[in-house]
C-alpha cells in the first residue's frame, strides 16, 4: 500500500508491553499509517469506541479484560474492522483458533517480526477494502429494478445480477438457462458489455434457426472449393468475435456430430476451415443459452456431456416469470412507458383489475409474451388506463389466449409428457402436417418440434 493511500488508515495496537507498541507506532507511522496505543483492556475499549479504526493489532494476554473478550467486542461493535491477534506467553494453538472463529484475521506469535506483520497488516486492509466494495454492490443491486436493460427486483434477479458482477470480468464460459421469454440474451449482453471485452464484436448464432448443413461453415468458415458452391475463402464467426464475446443460442439445438469440433475449438483456441488444412488462433469468450434443463439434453443425446462440462463454468439459471410473480408490475410499467412513447398513445397507467388480471395469468410465453400483451392493450386501449377488456384473455382462459395450439379440451388424467403429445398431435393436424406452421403455433423452433414427433413417436402427413 502506498503512503498516500496509508496516510488515510487509523491503526489501534493493544499490547500491555510499552516497547512493544512504542515499536510498533514507530514502524508502521514510517509507513504513513495513523497509530493509536494502548496498554491494557480497559484503555482499548475507549479508543476504539471513539475512535474509527481500520485495524486492530491486539495482544491476547491483557493485565484486566482476556483478549478473546476484547476481539469479540471490537467484532460486534464494528465489524468492517480487520484484527490482528498476537499469541504469546505460553498460549497454544487452540487460543489461535478460537480467535480466528471469533473473527480475527490472522495471528501471529511472539516475538513479533515486523516485516512479516506489516505484510500481514497490508493483506487485512486489502480484504477489509474487498469486503466494503462487495458489501457496496450488495446494497446498490439489492435496490436495483433495472440492471443493463434488465427489468426485476425479485431475489432471483438480484442473484443473477451479483453473478453477473462476479464473473464479467473474468472469461468463464457462461451457460444461461431458462424458458423461451425469459431474457436469456438480456443477461448474455450485460456479462459481454459489462466485461473486458465490452468494446470488441459480440455474435450472436442462433443453432436452432440455421440450417444443418451449414452451421458447421458459418461458425468456423470454410475454404475455397471446400464444397459445391465455395467460390471463395470465407470466415467464420468465431473469427469476427476476435477479442470479444460469441453467444450460442440454443446450444442443445447443434448437431450432436458438429460440438466435438466446437469442443477442440475451446480446449485448444484454434480453428480449422472446411476444407483447409491450415489452423488459425481464435480469440473469443464464450456465452450459451438453451431453453432446455441440460440433463435432459444430455439425457436426450442432444448435449455432449463433455462439450456441457466445458461451456458451464457459469451457470446461470433464469426463472420462468410465474416464479418471479412480483416483478410483473415492474416489467408492465416500462413496457406501458415504452409503448406509449413509441406510438404517442396517451396511456397514463394500468388499472388495479386490470393488474389483477396480469397477476392472475399464468405467462407460459414469460417476459416476452407480456411484452406482446402490453404493445397490444397500448395499441387498443380507448381510455388513459388500461383495464382488463384491452388484454388478450379470453374470459379468464388466459392460456388458451396465450397459445391457440392449446384451445382444445384436454383428456383428464394425463401426465405432461401425455398433454404435450397430445397438443402437438392436435397442432399437426391443425396446420395439415405443416411442421414450420406447428412449431410457429407452439412457440418454438422447428428442429424443436422434429425431436418432439420423435421422441413421441407422432405420425404425420408428408409435408414440410
Amino acid at each position: 500500500m502506498t503512503k498516500s493511500k496509508a496516510k488515510d488508515i487509523r491503526i489501534l495496537v493493544v499490547d500491555d508491553d510499552s516497547d512493544t507498541t512504542h515499536g510498533l507506532r514507530l514502524h508502521l507511522s514510517e509507513e504513513g499509517y495513523a497509530v493509536d496505543t494502548a496498554t491494557n483492556g480497559a484503555e482499548a475499549l475507549d479508543l476504539f469506541d471513539g475512535g474509527a479504526h481500520h485495524l486492530a493489532i491486539c495482544d491476547l494476554q491483557l493485565p484486566d479484560i482476556d483478549g478473546l473478550t476484547l476481539l469479540r467486542h471490537m467484532k460486534d461493535a464494528k465489524p468492517a474492522t480487520e484484527v490482528i491477534v498476537v499469541t504469546g506467553h505460553g498460549l497454544g494453538v487452540p487460543t489461535a483458533v478460537e480467535a480466528m472463529k471469533a473473527g480475527a484475521f490472522y495471528f501471529v506469535e511472539k516475538p513479533l517480526d515486523p516485516e512479516e506483520l506489516l505484510l500481514l497488516v497490508e493483506r487485512a486492509l486489502e480484504r477489509r477494502e474487498l469486503m466494503a466494495e462487495t458489501a457496496n454492490m450488495r446494497r446498490q443491486l439489492s435496490t436495483r429494478a433495472e440492471y443493463f436493460n434488465i427489468i426485476g427486483s425479485s431475489k432471483q434477479m438480484q442473484t443473477i445480477y451479483e453473478t453477473i458482477e462476479s464473473v464479467a470480468k473474468s472469461d468463464a464460459n457462461v451457460l444461461v438457462v431458462g424458458e423461451s421469454g425469459t431474457g436469456k440474451e438480456l443477461i448474455a449482453n450485460a456479462i459481454h458489455y459489462n466485461s473486458l471485452r465490452a468494446k470488441k464484436p459480440f455474435v450472436k448464432v442462433n443453432c436452432a434457426a440455421l440450417p444443418k448443413e451449414l452451421i458447421e461453415s458459418e461458425l468456423f468458415g470454410h475454404a475455397k472449393g471446400a464444397f459445391t458452391g465455395a467460390h471463395a475463402d470465407k470466415e467464420g464467426l468465431v473469427q469476427h468475435a476476435a477479442g470479444g464475446s460469441l453467444m450460442l443460442d440454443e446450444i442443445a439445438e447443434m448437431p450432436v456430430e458438429l460440438q466435438p469440433k466446437l469442443l477442440r475449438v475451446l480446449q485448444e483456441r484454434t480453428c480449422r476451415k472446411i476444407g483447409s488444412e491450415k489452423s488459425y488462433p481464435v480469440d473469443f469468450r464464450l456465452i450459451t443459452s438453451t431453453n432446455r434443463m441440460p440433463a435432459d439434453a444430455i439425457r436426450d443425446g442432444l448435449l455432449r456431456d463433455d462439450l456441457f462440462y466445458r461451456i458451464s463454468t457459469i451457470t446461470i439459471h433464469v426463472p420462468p416469470l410465474r416464479e418471479r410473480m412480483e416483478d410483473i408490475q415492474l416489467l408492465t410499467d416500462h413496457f406501458l412507458k415504452l409503448y406509449a412513447e413509441k406510438y404517442e398513445r396517451p396511456i397514463a397507467g394500468v388499472s388495479q383489475s386490470a393488474y389483477q388480471r396480469l397477476f392472475s395469468h399464468p405467462w407460459p410465453g414469460n417476459v416476452r409474451e407480456l411484452q406482446n400483451v402490453i404493445e397490444r392493450a397500448v395499441l387498443l386501449a380507448k381510455g388513459e388506463h388500461l383495464e382488463p377488456v384491452d388484454l388478450p384473455f379470453d374470459n379468464g382462459g388466459a392460456a388458451n389466449a396465450a397459445s391457440p395450439a392449446l384451445a382444445w379440451d384436454v383428456p383428464p388424467n394425463m401426465t405432461l409428457e401425455d398433454i404435450e403429445k397430445f397438443v402437438i398431435e392436435r397442432t399437426l393436424q391443425r396446420t395439415g402436417g405443416n411442421k414450420q406452421k406447428a412449431a410457429n403455433m407452439l412457440g418454438i423452433y422447428r428442429p424443436r418440434l422434429y425431436s418432439k414427433i420423435k421422441k413421441y413417436k407422432i405420425e404425420t402427413v408428408s409435408q414440410n
